[in-house]
């Protein structure tokens, strides 16, 4: 496997709760690190390609038609955003 350098700078209360978790684990912080970068790099090319199989054929074309027939009514008054 390559590796590629990467000078990484954390908020120093991230890096100890990670260092923290990383000796919990029994791994040092870098392979904990990489582990961490490695899931969150699975999960995000999961949902990418997720999302691309459940949109098939669709295209913004066919969302802004589908809008195009929603009539043009004031929100009732139970249905408005409620401001805090």
């Amino acid at each position: 496997m390559s590796k590629a350098t990467y000078p990484l700078k954390l908020p120093a209360s991230i890096k100890e709760a990670a260092a923290r978790l990383a000796k919990a684990d029994g791994v040092s912080l870098n392979q904990w690190i990489a582990s961490a970068v490695a899931q969150k790099v699975g999960t995000m090319e999961t949902a990418a390609d997720f999302l691309k199989r459940r949109a098939g054929s669709a295209t913004g074309d066919g969302f802004s038609a589908f809008l195009d027939r929603v009539p043009s009514v004031p929100a009732e008054s139970d249905d408005e955003t409620a401001s805090h």
